[in-house]
């Protein structure tokens, strides 16, 4: 197995924060990996760090068979970075951008005009090559960001939060887009996301919380450990329905008056529980699990207690 992206005991502090801290990650080659945590995770330092955007304080970083910090113009030459921030020149055209982007990378008029066409045919822009990015809907200029990104074809592609600020439509659009780049163009994707329902498309996630790693593998083996289904409830008597339900399930995860408990497996009986509980709750669900279960879980075994954060 080749890997892309492989890092050793990575550190970053910034003063007395610790931004990162011995974070380790094996990213194969082709792989579409998604760091996943809230904001003020470590998630943006990391991609910062794999792109050579900033020096880490201690660690080993290799991309693409090339470290980080020895040899970073190696590495710079094999990525694509997509920030969060548009890097889109709003006064130039559609195709312009990709023309003044190529021609930074050295690439030839005639190959730059053969990769411009492809791409924005692939990213449903092909009509609006001649049209000022200003004109651009907020979907269609984070499309051209990544057209733009990918124009000179990189080993490996970063996202920093490719889809933050768009409406679900156009998030669907972007994520269409990228299953096709990889398709097409065979490239690693790493990509940050707080959306977690969308980072369930990837092959492998990283869970990130105050620069540390706290959880990592493929999303449906992540979900298919948490449990069968997750009960949600909402009562008044937190304390007496914890009392009720906790010999069954185990301790909840609790977010104000709402708990959310693991239910292990499909012969659990939830009508006979749900008999149990009237009087004390104001509402019952019985919902699979997601990645945002995962996270609330790990989140929660690290604090100690049983409050979601």
């Amino acid at each position: 197995m080749t890997l892309a992206i492989q890092t050793q005991n990575l550190g970053k502090k910034y003063g007395n924060l610790q931004a990162i801290s011995s974070l380790h990650l094996e990213i194969p080659e082709g792989q579409f990996f998604g760091l996943i945590g809230p904001n003020g995770s470590g998630k943006t330092t990391t991609i910062h760090i794999l792109s050579t955007l900033i020096r880490p304080t201690t660690g080993t970083v290799l991309v693409a068979g090339h470290n980080v910090v020895d040899d970073p113009v190696a590495v710079r030459r094999k990525i694509g970075l997509v920030f969060q921030e548009s890097a889109l020149d709003r006064t130039l055209t559609v195709e312009e951008n990709l023309q003044f982007s190529g021609a930074l990378y050295g690439l030839d008029h005639r190959l730059i005009a053969e990769r411009s066409r492809k791409l924005l045919d692939l990213f449903d822009l092909d009509g609006k090559r001649k049209a000022k990015v200003a004109t651009l809907s907020g979907g269609m200029r984070r499309a051209l960001d990544i057209a733009r990104g990918v124009l000179h074809q990189p080993r490996i592609l970063f996202l920093d939060e490719p889809t933050i600020g768009l409406d679900i439509i156009n998030r669907r659009r972007i994520w269409r887009f990228m299953k096709q780049l990889r398709q097409e163009l065979g490239m690693t994707i790493l990509l940050t996301t707080h959306y977690l329902e969308e980072a369930e498309s990837c092959d492998q996630v990283t869970f990130l919380r105050k620069g540390e790693l706290i959880g990592q593998g493929r999303p449906d083996v992540l979900i298919r450990e948490l449990g069968a289904f997750i009960l949600e409830i909402e009562s008044d008597e937190p304390e007496e329905s914890i009392r009720l339900i906790q010999p069954q399930l185990g301790s909840p995860v609790q977010e104000g008056e709402k708990l959310f408990f693991r239910i292990p497996d499909a012969t659990f009986s939830i009508g006979r529980l749900q008999d149990e509980l009237q009087g004390h709750i104001q509402s019952f669900n019985v919902r699979k699990p997601d990645l945002n279960d995962v996270y609330i879980w790990k989140n929660s075994a690290l604090e100690g207690g049983n409050t979601a954060c």
